[in-house]
């Protein structure tokens, strides 16, 4: 039960914009454990499907669910939803950063963050409208969402919504699974294993044995992704909306920052309560 309540938390991450489900998989502690349970499935077949099974049924419930919030908030608040998600990645920095330090760092891997930050900005900002937004995909169009969706899911810190609506693809992802669209969703389902299973395997790889300039360069592209957050509707200005915006900026800033070190922010707050008991 706790790893299909913890999968369904990762599939809100999957589903918001800003917001990716393999940082959440991090902040959680599953992540190199789901890593290596689908790279190496069938070696302890029985074991690695009793892990995987609960936390892809709720990582289904939770993209299912919040699909239908997001389309939901996107159409009829996007400037305070947008700020909402955007305070949401800026409380992963800190966690990011700290995983990217934990096996060593060195002045050096500065040049990979830099270096992946501006590519990502060229590929995610820059270009962001080189792709103009499918309606009505192909079917290999519709197994290349499967694909992208199972690449920005695996990598920590890479958006699967900014990714896809990079190349036109956001907007058909939440709507064929707002309204079901079995032909757009069975395709692109084909697309997510085989990409969860090729992506998995490089990433276990790259993870083991080059640990802090993998985590260097995915830091630089999760830099990359913060301004694509927002959009042009995204304007501040002295008015209610605006001020609303900045308010759920800081709570989406409390709320990631929060999750990212849960126990022992759990044991500050616990401490705090005992204090004044006291």
């Amino acid at each position: 039960m706790k790893t299909l309540l913890k999968g369904i938390i990762v599939g809100i991450g999957g589903i918001a914009p800003g917001l990716s489900g393999s940082v959440l998989l991090v902040i959680l502690g599953l992540y190199q454990k789901a890593l290596n349970a689908i790279s190496t499935l069938f070696k302890n077949f029985k074991k690695n499907i009793a892990f995987l099974i609960p936390l892809i049924i709720g990582f289904g419930i939770g993209v299912l669910i919040f699909s239908k919030v997001v389309d939901f908030f996107l159409n009829n608040f996007e400037m305070q939803t947008r700020f909402t998600f955007l305070g949401l990645v800026l409380g992963t920095i800190p966690l990011f950063f700290k995983e990217v330090k934990r096996n060593g760092f060195s002045k050096k891997y500065y040049i990979f963050i830099v270096v992946a930050a501006c590519v990502g900005i060229a590929l995610f900002s820059l270009n962001s409208g080189a792709f103009s937004q499918i309606k009505n995909p192909s079917f290999l169009q519709s197994v290349l969402l499967g694909v992208a969706v199972a690449a920005s899911s695996i990598v920590p810190g890479v958006d699967s919504a900014i990714i896809l609506s990079t190349f036109g693809l956001y907007e058909l992802y939440v709507s064929s699974l707002a309204n079901l669209n079995f032909r757009v969703l069975i395709p692109a389902g084909f697309g997510l294993l085989i990409g969860a299973f090729l992506i998995s395997f490089i990433m276990n790889f790259l993870v083991k044995n080059f640990y802090t300039a993998t985590f260097s360069i995915i830091f630089g592209l999760f830099i990359s992704i913060i301004p694509s957050v927002l959009n042009e509707s995204c304007v501040l200005s002295l008015n209610t909306t605006s001020a609303i915006s900045i308010l759920f900026l800081i709570f989406g800033f409390i709320v990631s920052f929060y999750l990212g070190n849960i126990q022992k922010n759990n044991k500050r707050i616990s401490h705090i309560f005992k204090r004044k008991e006291i």
